[in-house]
């Protein structure tokens, strides 16, 4: 089925939704396109050529020590690194760095399955709690990512174990678990960056619901025309990202893309919509992307932290301790839920930022 997809030495016209129907009824996503042979990527993966440039400048991400004994200088460090960047590395975090390495051979061991056995779990049900498929927004976006994506909501409520893929079941079980507890930490700290008490955010249930993805970004023939990830925002509370060796994030800053590099043994935490609405615009939840590449396969192991699965009318608006008469509310409230719907239905790249929506 795969073959029938045109490429992009093809210039006559082209039905675009026939393509995108014709490459989703494979399931088997960019890596079966892959292992077919192609030499060059279908039209439906080529982004305009002013998405594309990869250049990025030189800029160090922070890179907080979580078993510093200065914790003041820890909270101050990720106050600095979320008003301004949005992202920070994490190290001595408490997650055995076997027990990341293995999470990460548990996504490739996913992705590396026997076909017939993964597209079991292809699905594009917005309400499965466990499913793989390519693109989420495959059919709103302007063109499609040149990624695979395996997904599980772990928390509150995890799904039975058999119905998780055998392949990476206990891994993705104890390395959800680990970043639960680790999100606590987080929340923490967050917290009183914020000048608040620290448990404010964790009282506030942000530490409760936990989604897990496995990406997969295979070799692409044609980097130069592709993007892994196109340039979006988060829409969660916060994300803690484990990134293999290949790297290829870029975050956008002071309108100039920076590179993210792969720091051994360290995590990536960003902040996401609903914490830079809750924040009242302290935080920043910032745009950042994955450029494709000719090596490959990149695999991450990406966890959300959001409640849109908790059946809660918990209305999140800006925190009242963090306004005042001089610094009003600038956004209106809503139910964790209904953002979500609003973000998923707006595709990865909504243009102008989410947030805007909730605007007042």
């Amino acid at each position: 089925m795969a073959s029938t997809l045109t490429t992009p030495s093809m210039t006559s016209p082209y039905d675009r939704a026939a393509e995108l129907k014709a490459f989703d009824d494979t399931k088997t996503g960019v890596k079966g396109l892959v292992d077919a042979g192609i030499k060059e990527i279908p039209r439906i993966f080529i982004h305009p050529p002013a998405t594309i440039p990869k250049t990025s400048k030189p800029f160090k991400i922070p890179v907080i020590d979580l078993a510093s004994p200065d914790r003041a200088s820890t909270v101050e460090m990720i106050r600095v690194a979320s008003q301004n960047l949005g992202f920070f590395q994490i190290v001595n975090h408490g997650i055995p760095v076997s027990v990341m390495d293995e999470v990460l051979q548990g996504v490739q061991r996913f992705h590396e399955q026997d076909v017939e056995v993964k597209k079991k779990f292809y699905t594009r049900d917005p309400l499965a709690t466990v499913g793989y498929n390519s693109n989420f927004d495959l059919y709103s976006s302007a063109a499609a990512d040149w990624r695979d994506s395996f997904f599980a909501f772990m928390a509150p409520s995890p799904p039975p174990p058999e119905e998780l893929p055998e392949v990476c079941r206990d891994i993705q079980i104890e390395y959800s678990n680990q970043v639960m507890k680790l999100g606590g930490v987080l929340f923490r700290l967050i917290s009183e960056a914020l000048g608040l008490k620290p448990d404010h955010l964790i009282d506030m249930d942000c530490d409760k619901g936990l989604t897990f993805v496995g990406h997969c970004y295979p070799a692409c023939p044609n980097p130069e025309l592709a993007m892994g990830a196109t340039k979006h925002t988060d829409f969660e509370f916060i994300t803690v990202l484990l990134q293999d060796e290949i790297g290829g994030l870029q975050i956008l800053h002071e309108n100039q893309w920076i590179d993210v590099p792969p720091t051994p043994g360290a995590l990536v935490i960003n902040i996401g919509d609903l914490l830079q609405m809750m924040s009242n615009d302290k935080l920043k939840s910032v745009e950042h992307r994955v450029v494709a590449n000719e090596k490959g396969p990149r695999v991450s192991a990406v966890c959300f932290f959001s409640t849109s699965r908790m059946p809660s009318t918990r209305l999140y608006g800006p925190i009242k301790e963090l306004v005042s008469d001089d610094n009003p509310p600038r956004y209106r409230e809503t139910t964790v839920h209904d953002y979500i719907q609003y973000s998923f239905s707006k595709g990865l790249d909504a243009g102008d930022h989410r947030l805007l929506h909730l605007k007042l």
